[in-house]
């Protein structure tokens, strides 16, 4: 069974981490619960005047598959509050939502996909989230509204940003499509006429690989970029969110 994590507004500005680097932290800190972690997920929240957020607006999604242990998703709540009260910085508002997969009401999937274009409020994101399944931990509270579009989300499957992914960040250049495929990441053709990703081909990622969800699945797009090479199609900012 999976359980979706939702996370956001953990941070402030000057802050020593942001949402995806505490709930990577988060993940790394399950070791010893009879759990394991899929994929965590970047989800890209609108940036609108009335918005408040510090950076780039981005909340996260961790994907824990868990056994059939009643009680699992229970601690899991209570480790991510734990953790929330010790890591998210002193003035945010963080918000965290818990679901799991097979109890994500189409309700919750409609919100996420509105709060990707629109302003949306705690009421909106309550009455959508499944009861007992969404709370504010602090401040203003306002990071239930992302915490419950990351769940959205990553249960929609076709939207956000992998910065976990089955060893993805200890990858090195070279690394060929088999490669990707032996971590469980689907390599395809971002190009206009597009030809098929073989085994053998190599993939130029400046070392950072950070595949999208698509499909349910991590899929990174690339570019042709000569007879048997690829580039991936998304490479790191000059300037980038410590939440990559």
């Amino acid at each position: 069974m999976l359980v979706y994590m939702g996370f956001d507004d953990t941070d402030i500005k000057g802050a020593p981490m942001g949402t995806g680097r505490l709930t990577r932290l988060f993940a790394e800190s399950l070791e010893n619960e009879k759990c394991a972690v899929r994929g965590i997920l970047r989800h890209q929240l609108p940036r609108l005047p009335g918005i408040p957020y510090t950076s780039n607006n981005s909340s996260a999604c961790a994907i824990i598959e868990v056994n059939g242990d009643a009680g699992i998703v229970e601690r899991l709540t209570e480790a991510a509050v734990r953790h929330l009260a010790r890591y998210a910085a002193d003035g945010s508002d963080p918000g965290l939502c818990v679901v799991c997969e097979r109890d994500v009401p189409p309700e919750l999937v409609d919100f996420a996909k509105e709060a990707t274009a629109v302003k949306l409020t705690q009421d909106d994101a309550m009455r959508a989230a499944p009861k007992g399944s969404l709370q504010g931990l602090g401040g203003t509270n306002d990071g239930v509204i992302g915490a419950a579009a990351a769940v959205g989300l990553t249960s929609y499957g076709w939207c956000g940003r992998f910065i976990e992914y089955g060893g993805l960040r200890s990858l090195t250049e070279p690394v060929t499509v088999a490669d990707l495929n032996r971590c469980g990441i689907r390599v395809i053709s971002a190009d206009r006429d597009p030809v098929i990703p073989r085994p053998q081909d190599t993939v130029i990622s400046d070392g950072w690989i950070r595949p999208s969800l698509m499909a349910g699945q991590a899929v990174l797009q690339a570019l042709s970029s000569g007879p048997g090479q690829w580039t991936a199609a998304h490479l790191k900012r000059k300037k980038q969110h410590q939440d990559s």
